[in-house]
């Protein structure tokens, strides 16, 4: 998704930025867990002799190597799909930015993971904001990305990371909040 407006009024701008509870991360941690299950299963069933899958029969498997072999990758598979889980269940990546024109400020959050960084939140004053600036890079890895320009600190992107946005989008994007800003736009 983009980062669409969750409330706007003519004083206050709030977005929201998906992080990884994108459907992609949803499909791939699925997949990963049901590969996983069946590829341990089957180990187990090799070692044990038992079919413990319905679909399959795994007891006909040499357990050293075969069997072995398809146990250790059922056990990465599932270490990867806890991994995946765990990212969908915190929202790693996923937080709001938000430009209060009554308090001059603009506040980027962002979640992280575990730890004495979990909220990532950058503050700064409207007034130190230069411009609003568009990075395209188009190829083989395309790059559509929203950036604000702060005096005295880096770049701060806007965009979440992942799928490209449309370019429409995009300008749209990078012209609404240059207007509600009052700052120049750059990029294009």
């Amino acid at each position: 998704m983009t980062t669409p407006v969750v409330s706007t009024s003519p004083r206050l701008l709030r977005q929201t930025v998906v992080g990884s509870r994108r459907f992609s991360n949803y499909w791939w941690a699925t997949i990963v867990s049901l590969g996983g299950v069946g590829f341990l299963l089957s180990g187990l069933s090799s070692y044990l002799q038992v079919n413990l899958l319905p679909f399959a029969d795994p007891t006909q498997l040499v357990f050293v190597p075969q069997g072995l072999v398809m146990g250790l990758y059922g056990i990465a598979a599932i270490l990867l799909a806890s991994y995946l889980w765990l990212a969908i269940g915190l929202d790693i990546g996923g937080g709001y930015n938000e430009f209060n024109l009554d308090t001059d400020t603009v506040r980027i959050f962002r979640w992280g993971f575990p730890g004495k960084n979990r909220q990532v939140e950058v503050k700064c004053a409207i007034k130190d904001v230069q411009s609003v600036r568009i990075e395209l890079k188009e190829g083989l890895n395309p790059k559509r990305a929203l950036y604000l320009r702060v005096k005295g600190m880096r770049d701060l992107p806007l965009t979440r990371v992942g799928q490209p946005i449309a370019l429409s989008d995009l300008e749209n994007q990078g012209a609404e909040l240059a207007r509600f800003l009052s700052v120049p736009l750059e990029g294009l």
